[in-house]
């Protein structure tokens, strides 16, 4: 049973799909106050933001964390991919007439950002932060 709860819980199928259903349910949440089908909208658009951030979060961080050595390692990748997540998420939100658009990225924001900087974190322990 723990063997299958762990392949489950690290299938990139299922934090993918985790992620479009609980990110674009916040959005659905957000703009709820505003006239069907727009929330509706709003949460497609989010949950595959947030799918696609989840696919590719993880392999900019990695990518980022070869490119500089020391402290920078530690915080310059998750800034980086935090801006561009931020910057992407507002601009297609904005395209895609989002009414509350701070409201509906704030959530998947907070969680990316905070993912963001526990694996850089965790990638910087591993190799040693001034190597």
């Amino acid at each position: 049973m723990k063997s299958v709860l762990r392949d489950w819980a690290g299938s990139g199928t299922v934090h993918v799909l985790f992620a479009f259903l609980a990110m674009g349910g916040w959005a659905v949440f957000a703009n709820s106050g505003h006239a069907m089908p727009q929330p509706l909208y709003s949460g497609l658009l989010q949950g595959a933001l947030s799918a696609g951030l989840t696919l590719f979060l993880k392999s900019v961080i990695d990518a980022l964390s070869r490119r500089f050595s020391g402290a920078g390692r530690f915080w310059a990748p998750p800034l980086i991919a935090c801006l561009g997540s931020a910057g992407l998420l507002v601009s297609l939100h904005a395209l895609g007439g989002t009414p509350e658009i701070f409201k509906t990225v704030a959530v998947p924001l907070l969680v990316s950002t905070t993912y963001a900087w526990t694996y850089a974190y965790s990638i910087s322990r591993k190799r040693g932060v001034g190597t």
